[in-house]
């Protein structure tokens, strides 16, 4: 719809003779002034990298090649996020879970590749698991990228991240942090991610995060977040788990549900069960 009423607007700007009007970036508040165009450094400075199509399948990342029918899921996840955060002005989504094993970091993987196919939009995927990232394993990621550092320090932003074609960059850590939620809580974090949004200009930036209930890591980054998705584990998590977790996100910023992961029933004509 956007494209169309492009295209009809610069018909009537040729026939005028008037000056191009900037159409307004997805997600901007109907009405709104329309935005300047992004600049072009920092997200086409990023290093490119493409996943292994034989890695992604065995860690089953379907919104990767979306030829296994279980992608759509994802999809439909990723639509209900986008509308509300959408409608709320939202930009930024955590994913957690109580307990580790969940499968929050394959969730949070594949809802980074689908939200990229969206387009004319960027999407950015930081691990922030920093006890145990493994955001990098899962992709086969290699390289010096050190989001630690760059909490830190606010390094450049092409040397911590990579891009996967026009819609995704990552931030991965290829090594556990030294006393992360200290380091979650410290201001140089909340000015590292400023840096990051100012230099990459996304429209959705997804954290996945620790478990809940093993650390404090989780309330410590909460005020850097607009809402947060729960991870629970079919067979793994508890419904007191559960239930604290809820309780205490939703003390501290919005919580947009329960995703129920490894469910055995439901979801198996796809072969697997997210909710």
């Amino acid at each position: 719809m956007e494209r169309i009423q492009a295209a009809i607007q610069k018909a009537k700007e040729q026939r005028s003779g008037a000056e191009p009007v900037a159409t307004p970036r997805r997600g901007a508040p109907l009405g709104s002034a329309p935005e300047a165009p992004r600049a072009a450094g920092g997200w086409e400075d990023l290093p490119a990298f493409s996943p292994d199509p034989d890695r992604m399948r065995r860690e089953r990342i379907v919104s990767f090649e979306r030829s296994d029918p279980a992608h759509m899921t994802f999809d439909m996840m990723r639509t209900k996020i986008l509308r509300m955060m959408v409608e709320k002005g939202w930009s930024s989504l955590a994913i957690t879970s109580p307990t580790a094993e969940c499968g929050k970091t394959m969730s949070s993987l594949n809802l980074a590749f689908s939200f990229a196919q969206q387009k004319d939009s960027r999407t950015v995927l930081m691990d922030l698991d920093l006890r145990r990232p493994s955001v990098a394993e899962t992709l086969g990621l290699k390289g010096k990228s050190d989001i630690e550092e760059f909490l830190r320090s606010g390094g450049e932003t092409p040397a911590n991240f990579v891009r996967y074609g026009d819609g995704l960059a990552i931030g991965a850590s290829l090594r556990p942090a030294r006393n992360p939620a200290e380091l979650l809580n410290h201001a140089s974090c909340g000015a590292a991610l400023a840096r990051m949004k100012a230099d990459l200009n996304p429209d959705t930036v997804i954290y996945d995060l620790p478990p809940m209930l093993t650390c404090d890591d989780v309330m410590a980054f909460l005020p850097n977040i607009d809402c947060v998705l729960l991870i629970a584990g079919a067979e793994i998590s508890t419904v007191d788990e559960i239930d604290r977790c809820e309780h205490d996100l939703a003390q501290q910023t919005n919580v947009l549900g329960v995703v129920l992961n490894k469910c055995r029933y439901a979801g198996e004509e796809y072969g697997y069960g997210y909710y």
